[in-house]
């Protein structure tokens, strides 16, 4: 039986035993890593990100003939809706096979999610959402959210100024919703801070990069396991919108004033930086290895990672030391 303190208002909510839930990360967190860590206790999520409407399908029934616990899907509404207030085709295309199929949670990674929401909630759907400043928290909680998610500057990813530890308490104190603490969090102990400080759960990314089931080239999973705390860049050069990424070469020469001047908006970097690299970076990196070009998406919080493990058994230890923690501060 875990402890007292693990066991949140995120886990009646959403039906899960732990408050940990596992980001929706883009090529990484599809079908067996979300069931991985649903099946384990915490709440599992597919990230629709470079998968199509049919792809995300096929993940959801995976997850479905893999466990019977609830998970959830992260789409990125980054585009900004039509005059009619319609998202993207693609957009639509991922809101329908969620609401299809009937999942237990809708995350928005990037983007306002407002729209999709009263679908989301006749569903019976709980609805959260990301952000990286308390403006945006506001934001997200006028819309009708569920859940903020407070995701700090130590994130892997795309992500905002401001620290986790400073950003948690300013959206708690901003927002009257529970909020979920992101940014930094690869044990244990980040989870027992998280939860004194008032969250009701952790986001965690980059811990389940280096999973045996994450989708992932085991090269990129290696580098997590390599690379210390200043092994990591927040930069414009793969996506147009600042993101943390692990540094390499292509970061490294995209830090030259002559390429910073050449970056484009979100989403048109994707195109301009494909075009420089000869190929593009995300599967470069991502499915084939390729760790000095390619956009490797990790966290400060690489540097607590030095071993790449089964999903569950990286969710139990972080209930341990959780425990642990908890009791160190009973005395």
């Amino acid at each position: 039986m875990t402890h007292r303190a693990l066991r949140t208002e995120l886990c009646d909510r959403l039906g899960i035993d732990v408050p940990v839930i596992q980001a929706g990360m883009g090529f990484v967190a599809r079908g067996e890593l979300c069931a991985a860590v649903s099946q384990a206790g915490g709440l599992g999520m597919i990230g629709s990100a470079s998968l199509t409407a049919d792809g995300l399908r096929d993940e959801i029934r995976k997850v479905k003939a893999l466990t019977d616990r609830p998970f959830g899907v992260d789409v990125l509404f980054a585009r900004r809706p039509r005059g009619d207030g319609r998202f993207t085709s693609e957009v639509e295309a991922f809101l329908d096979v969620v609401f299809q199929e009937r999942i237990a949670v809708l995350a928005s990674g990037l983007g306002d999610p407002r729209t999709a929401i009263p679908r989301a909630h006749e569903l019976g759907m709980t609805v959260m959402a990301l952000v990286g400043n308390t403006r945006n928290a506001r934001r997200v909680a006028e819309s009708g959210v569920d859940i903020v998610v407070a995701q700090g500057y130590d994130g892997g990813g795309h992500t905002g100024r401001v620290g986790t530890m400073t950003l948690l308490p300013a959206v708690l104190d901003a927002v009257d919703l529970p909020v979920v603490a992101a940014g930094g969090i690869a044990d244990g102990r980040g989870v027992a801070g998280a939860l004194a400080m008032g969250a009701v759960g952790v986001w965690v990314g980059t811990r389940f990069v280096a999973s045996e089931e994450a989708t992932a080239h085991e090269k990129y999973k290696a580098r997590i396991t390599d690379i210390d705390d200043e092994g990591t860049i927040r930069t414009r050069c793969f996506s147009g919108k600042p993101c943390r990424m692990i540094r390499n070469r292509t970061t490294e020469a995209w830090e030259a004033p002559e390429l910073q001047q050449r970056i484009e908006p979100f989403p048109r970097q994707f195109a301009v930086v494909a075009e420089w690299l000869g190929e593009d970076p995300y599967i470069a990196g991502r499915r084939e290895g390729k760790v000095e070009v390619g956009a490797l998406a990790a966290g400060q919080s690489s540097v607590l990672i030095d071993r790449v493990e089964p999903a569950r058994v990286i969710l139990e230890r972080m209930v341990h030391e959780a425990e642990e923690a908890f009791e160190r501060l009973a005395g």
